[in-house]
């Protein structure tokens, strides 16, 4: 088999690993997005299945050309970018039945603070009307480097729009929670976890920590979310509020899944399961 990696980093451990997985007996091809002749070098040797890790607007359309002309792509393009918009994620998640955090989309953080600061609130009608501080504020659209902040008040807002004025964003009710998000990763049917302190945590974030097995029902819930994104790799960010419930408060198509043992061999065997 011919496996095609839609990357910019083809060295990353989780490809790199999968990649060791699959062996002599396959080939693996890299296809950088950045590069001009990507597509003309696809279309001539194109691979039995593409792995798009990258998720830049290039690598999106990379993926499209290979989709019109028949090849599985794993996540596919429209899955992937579904995944970079938080408010297009949130309103599917809802209307799925998945216990997502109530998500108000604003057109900047300046409209944001200045609502916020002339008494009028944080109305909308994903059931933010009313919302008491604190809240958290997201960039609208996922990628490295976006704004997650929690926000305590007005005059938080403002500092925030010092260096983030113009940037589209989504508000969610900030969750009362133990500081630790939970990482719920999906390759297939196969779910890893892991814990990291929050960005809004006191103590601020901390790498990843290593979890044996999630909870039977968030597991499962994992994998629901993956039938309602139509994903195959995918991370899930959740909290948990009180005795165990969850809110999913993030998706995102294909993370890095660093340090998560069995998780490149996960990889390769989905690649070929998709090829075949």
């Amino acid at each position: 088999m011919r496996v095609g990696l839609i990357t910019a980093d083809a060295g990353h451990p989780l490809l790199a690993g999968a990649a060791a997985a699959l062996g002599p007996e396959h080939e693996v091809v890299v296809l950088d997005p950045r590069d001009a002749d990507a597509e003309a070098v696809a279309a001539g040797a194109r691979a039995d299945v593409y792995l798009l890790k990258a998720r830049d607007p290039r690598a999106l359309e990379l993926a499209r050309a290979l989709e019109r002309r028949g090849a599985p792509v794993v996540n596919t393009a429209a899955a992937t970018e579904l995944c970079q918009d938080r408010t297009e994620m949130a309103d599917l998640a809802r209307r799925a039945g998945l216990p997502f955090a109530a998500t108000t989309a604003f057109p900047s953080l300046d409209r944001l603070a200045r609502q916020a600061g002339d008494g009028s609130g944080l109305p909308g009608p994903a059931g933010l009307s009313g919302q008491r501080w604190p809240v958290v504020v997201k960039s609208r659209r996922s990628r490295k480097g976006d704004l997650v902040a929690r926000v305590d008040d007005p005059a938080r807002l403002w500092e925030l729009a010092a260096g983030w004025g113009e940037e589209p964003v989504v508000v969610q009710a900030f969750a009362p929670n133990n500081g630790w998000d939970h990482k719920l990763y999906a390759i297939g049917d196969r779910v890893f976890a892991g814990l990291r302190r929050s960005e809004m945590a006191p103590e601020g974030p901390e790498d990843d920590r290593s979890v044996t097995a999630p909870p039977a029902r968030w597991a499962e819930l994992t994998l629901r979310v993956g039938e309602v994104f139509a994903l195959d790799v995918y991370g899930v960010d959740i909290i948990d509020t009180g005795d165990g419930a969850p809110l999913i408060v993030d998706v995102n198509a294909f993370p890095g899944m660093r340090g998560r043992p069995g998780a490149p061999e996960a990889l390769a065997a989905l690649a070929l399961r998709r090829a075949g």
